[in-house]
């Protein structure tokens, strides 16, 4: 089984964007932000997501366990059903894995605070 990836973390209550304060002394503009909604998107996603994966990872668990079970085949044929079973489950597995991973790795990419242009000054109003 795989552990799944770090979760995009969604804004939390009392979260401040980053400090205003700039590298450039010329640069006296307060910088306003928001937080992103890309990210913002991706929190979604993941949210929307996972308990769809978690319902079909506990239906094929819970038809792999009876399909395991001796009250339920009778003959030797039921092997080849325990089997292909257990072939999905290693598959929704690595789909699993792999729909969580890049929704993380996105999230990792993608800034939780850009610049915002509302109160932004402009040189011709």
């Amino acid at each position: 089984m795989y552990a799944d990836p770090p979760a995009p973390q969604p804004r939390q209550p009392g979260e401040n964007p980053p400090s205003t304060s700039s590298a450039n002394p010329l640069d006296g503009q307060p910088r306003a932000w928001e937080f992103n909604p890309e990210y913002q998107r991706l929190v979604t996603a993941w949210q929307s997501v996972l308990p769809m994966l978690e319902s079909l990872t506990t239906a094929l668990d819970k038809a792999y366990q009876l399909a395991r079970s001796p009250q339920t085949w009778e003959a030797p044929v039921g092997g080849r059903y325990v089997q292909d079973l257990a072939e999905w489950r290693s598959r929704l597995a690595m789909y699993r894995q792999a729909v969580l991973t890049s929704i993380s790795d996105e999230a990792a990419d993608t800034p939780r605070w850009v610049p915002s242009a509302t109160g932004a000054p402009h040189a011709f109003s």
